[in-house]
């Protein structure tokens, strides 16, 4: 019920077409009370013997005809605005999802998988339209139809009614046991779902390791192990419903068969006429529909409110990188970056950086160095603000970043990652990804720089060919220089590199290697690299250790001259 009602709630923007079908809805299950009470008064002039009993019929007949298309007219407009309703909010619902999650920090995606995530904004919030169009519309219908069936029994005869209460007690503590255990086998079902369309995803984005490894029969079987423990789930909440409504046909029954014999009583006592009786038994049906119905309503409610409550833990979920209400825009900055008394962990017992303090001035370019693990990327993600660090801060123009907002922050800085990502586009739409509003010559001189041009011009379509997912149609290469391409047409202040030119030829490296060199003279910028042939031009060279922190820094031939841990790495690659 607290999910119906927030869903409700908010779909406020709609509640407009939601309260037409609402009245439409009212009038047409009103207009459905007829019917029985057409065949009383039938029934009724039937047995008294009625002279005009032609006519009395055609009228009444008339009225039915009448009633009927009232309730077709109420439940075909109360249909459509419903699910017209509905569906517009799972649209908001899912732009309202999708907007959060590019909110999260990175933090978020690492404990969260993609397959899970895609099927909360997907799948799950689908449930919403369930639970505005199917469910809170037969509640209302429900109550309605008990409440006024109910009246309508008590006035063609109170203790025939009455009787009909008998079962009552029955039908709701049956339904009441079912959607008690319901409810929470639902919620396991949508959370397997989930795992189920994460493993999926991970397996398809993964399938060429998959392959590789000859690792076909063991994904298939998790795959299949998985999708058992879905069908067993789904099958448990299924369980529930399939004892029940037989238990609730029964009591059903039962009623009916009640109200029948003590109906002929009362009709032997002269207490009640045939008339009566014909009228509460067709109404008997109706009354206990609702009762009986409640037991697939909670089936389906339950359902669809699990689903719901997964779209929810995402709109609810706090990220641990968060604007400040009155936070101000970066302008246009110079490049000056301070790292100050700087503190992170991904894990609280498990520090990557402890203290580190480091000035980059305008301009320059530095390099940060060391063993896998020793912080390098961690301290270019802290400098975007994908993370925040435990302690100290990182401040661009002697400005604290978590002053400004994200937006204006990132429009400074333009990032080349290790791990490239390409969107399923043409090569100009990859490019002017970073600056929508550059033309194509600005597109074409940014592929120039990053020696990319020439490759792109001997494709099918040049640079309208479509890449694939990922990029999938083109050499890790080629993919590394649309990546720095689209950094360089960014033109931002600052610019981070880490690992730019991993997987590059060592002549292709050496030409990018140049354009980047004239690059970086305008901006400030800070590579993250293993081959330190690639970094020897760096203004400072920062070599960061296990513990945490800075183990020395300063230039190529500085460096050296210490004879320490940069001597040692210098040494151990051969050039």
């Amino acid at each position: 019920m607290k999910t119906a009602l927030r869903v409700f709630k908010e779909a406020r923007k709609y509640w407009i077409y939601l309260l037409i079908a609402f009245f439409s809805l009212v009038i047409s299950t009103i207009a459905g009370f007829y019917a029985p009470w057409a065949l009383r008064e039938l029934t009724s002039l039937a047995t008294q013997g009625t002279t005009n009993f032609a006519k009395a019929a055609s009228q009444i007949g008339l009225v039915l005809l009448l009633t009927t298309a009232i309730q077709a007219a109420g439940s075909s407009v109360s249909g459509y605005l419903n699910h017209y309703a509905a569906l517009h909010y799972v649209a908001d619902l899912r732009t309202r999802v999708y907007s959060k999650l590019q909110h999260m920090s990175l933090r978020y995606f690492h404990k969260s998988r993609t397959g899970d995530l895609t099927g909360r904004v997907v799948s799950d919030a689908l449930d919403a339209e369930v639970l505005l169009a199917h469910v809170i519309p037969d509640f209302v219908v429900s109550i309605l139809t008990f409440a006024g069936v109910g009246l309508l029994l008590f006035n063609i005869n109170w203790r025939l009614a009455l009787m009909s209460l008998v079962t009552i007690p029955f039908l709701l503590g049956i339904t009441t046991w079912q959607s008690r255990h319901v409810s929470p086998t639902w919620k396991e079902n949508s959370r397997i779902r989930g795992e189920l369309a994460g493993t999926i995803q991970d397996n398809l984005s993964g399938i060429k390791e998959i392959q590789i490894f000859n690792q076909q029969d063991q994904e298939e079987n998790k795959v299949a192990m998985l999708a058992l423990r879905h069908s067993m789930a789904y099958l448990r909440a299924s369980f529930f419903f399939e004892v029940t409504y037989p238990l609730l046909a029964f009591v059903t029954a039962l009623g009916t068969v009640i109200v029948v014999v003590y109906g002929g009583y009362l009709l032997s006592v002269q207490k009640i006429n045939i008339a009566d009786i014909v009228g509460s038994v067709m109404y008997l049906s109706m009354f206990y529909g609702p009762v009986k119905s409640f037991s697939s309503l909670a089936e389906r409610a339950g359902e669809a409110a699990a689903g719901c409550r997964r779209v929810f833990e995402v709109l609810d979920d706090i990220s641990d990188v968060k604007e400040k209400k009155n936070a101000k825009n970066l302008p246009l900055v110079s490049g000056r970056i301070e790292l100050k008394n700087l503190s992170f962990a991904y894990k609280s017992d498990m520090p990557i950086l402890k203290n580190v303090n480091l000035t980059i001035l305008p301009g320059q370019t530095v390099a940060l160095i060391g063993t896998t693990g020793v912080g390098k990327s961690t301290i270019a993600n802290l400098v975007n603000r994908f993370y925040d660090p435990q302690e100290g801060a990182v401040l661009i123009d002697d400005v604290d970043i978590k002053e400004v907002t994200l937006t204006s922050l990132r429009n400074n800085i333009s990032m080349v990652l290790q791990d490239t990502f390409l969107f399923n586009g043409t090569v100009y739409e990859n490019i002017i990804y970073g600056w929508k509003d550059a033309d194509k010559e600005e597109v074409i001189s940014a592929a120039k720089a990053a020696n990319a041009h020439s490759f792109i011009v001997q494709m099918e379509n040049g640079y309208d060919t479509v890449i694939g997912e990922r990029g999938i149609r083109l050499s890790g290469g080629q993919k590394q220089r649309i990546s720095i391409a689209r950094a360089v047409l960014r033109n931002s202040p600052i610019l981070i590199l880490d690992e730019a030119t991993s997987a590059l030829d060592t002549k292709t490296e050496q030409e990018i290697q140049n354009a980047l060199d004239e690059i970086s003279k305008e901006r400030t910028t800070l590579v993250i690299a293993h081959r330190l042939s690639t970094i020897r031009h760096a203004n400072q060279i920062v070599v960061l250790e296990g513990s945490g922190g800075i183990a020395e820094i300063g230039s190529h031939e500085e460096l050296l001259a210490m004879n320490g841990i940069y001597t040692q790495l210098n040494a151990a690659q051969d050039y």
